[in-house]
């Protein structure tokens, strides 16, 4: 497979630092609209006949799609903030290529409610041109990082092995990762962070309506909940958050009643996301300041710590994962199916920010399925559309780990 990658950051890195241990892979290029940070990848892996760093400017459709075509691609795989996402996505049907991302297209909340009805939800933008990939033979995997992405694989391994019904799935991001000496510093881009944490969050209750009408939304930070982290962990409390997979189970995971997503942020780092709220730092148009015409997110974004600096400064773990309520030979069983990263051995082993590695090899055993043959297919579809027995025997093979653990019935309630 050749891959065309977009965005060079903290995920795209591991990515590319994956994929050059992979043989599958033919060619890489390292696209990014610094030329720098390219080049220093490029370096790094040291095989420039395989991987090739370009400079691209994620905002240009004509600039990806002509790339794409320069470079005989066969997949673009998109690792830069949403905020480029449809003209990406856009542009990888135009070069007639398949198409990878981590996320979807962004939502816009509703005009006079928005704290109960969604207004365009999160992939919206994407499933409305399903058809025409669909046309053209190729394929746009959406959501393929590890929540959404393994978190959605577990939601389809649980309901087609574990299950004989599923009612609920609540995907749970926590653990107790930690970056001492900083006030503020995001373990991920700022710009997705604050659309993750600052939008209305997005929840699936079908317990009354199973049609469109189902996805409602409340406020961020709503329904905190202690969820008890296996691995030692323990209970941290959980909030409601925006997060693609609540889009995305309902749709191929029949019959589910509820979804959720609840990400463990901490009472600090939540009172410091209402303050740069309160203080329209989270702003996305353009101000003057001193005659320089500048976003206040950009600003934001410049001063706080690059995610991909922070990786030999975390300590802890990251626990990732898919909890499914529903019922097995007519009783009721809970589970919960997870991947848990530590971040000093991430580091001692790869190289990596914890966060960047294991978001990162997800797209890297999605694409090792499509280059050879275990996952195909055409539109625009979410992981939970295939066969997740491959996946997780890659996750095996390459000694990435992942775990199931039983839950009591009822002894924890989602909120």
């Amino acid at each position: 497979m050749r891959v065309l990658l977009i965005g060079t950051g903290t995920v795209g890195e591991a990515i590319a630092r994956l994929s050059a241990e992979r043989d599958w892979c033919e060619a890489m290029v390292l696209a990014d609209y610094s030329m720098d940070r390219a080049t220093a990848l490029e370096a790094k892996i040291g095989q420039p006949d395989r991987f090739h760093a370009e400079r691209l400017d994620a905002r240009d459709r004509a600039a990806v799609a002509e790339l794409a075509r320069q470079h005989r691609i066969d997949l673009v795989m998109n690792a830069v903030d949403p905020q480029f996402l449809m003209t990406i996505f856009e542009a990888a049907l135009e070069a007639g290529v398949n198409y990878m991302d981590m996320a979807t297209s962004l939502s816009r909340p509703h005009a006079t409610d928005p704290y109960h009805q969604p207004g365009v939800k999160l992939a919206d933008d994407q499933f409305a041109r399903g058809q025409q990939w669909g046309q053209a033979g190729r394929l746009a995997l959406l959501g393929m990082g590890m929540d959404p992405g393994l978190s959605d694989v577990f939601a389809r391994y649980a309901a087609e092995h574990l299950f004989d019904q599923v009612d609920e799935v609540h995907v749970r991001d926590g653990g107790d990762l930690s970056i001492p000496g900083f006030a503020f510093a995001p373990v991920f881009s700022i710009w997705t962070t604050i659309e993750e944490c600052l939008n209305p969050p997005v929840i699936w209750d079908a317990s009354a309506d199973g049609a469109e009408g189902a996805w409602r939304t409340t406020e961020p930070f709503s329904a905190p909940e202690l969820f008890p982290f296996p691995e030692g962990i323990g209970p941290v409390e959980c909030v409601n958050v925006e997060h693609e997979e609540v889009l995305l189970v309902p749709r191929w995971i029949t019959g589910v009643k509820r979804v959720t997503f609840k990400y463990a942020l901490g009472s600090d780092f939540i009172e410091k996301l209402k303050t740069i709220h309160a203080l329209g730092m989270d702003r996305t148009d353009r101000v003057t300041v001193k005659g320089v015409e500048v976003s206040p997110r950009d600003v934001l974004a410049a001063i706080t710590p690059d995610p991909i600096s922070l990786g030999d400064r975390m300590r802890g773990r990251a626990i990732v994962g898919t909890w499914v309520i529903g019922r097995k030979d007519g009783a009721a069983r809970e589970v919960f199916l997870y991947q848990m990263a530590d971040a000093q051995d991430t580091w001692s082993r790869h190289g990596l920010q914890v966060v960047g590695w294991q978001t990162g090899f997800n797209p890297v055993i999605a694409m090792e399925l499509l280059a050879n043959g275990s996952w195909s297919g055409a539109g625009v579809l979410g992981p939970e559309a295939f066969d997740p027995d491959p996946y997780l025997a890659l996750l095996d093979r390459y000694g990435i780990h992942h775990a199931i653990v039983e839950m009591v019935p009822g002894a924890h309630q989602p909120t």
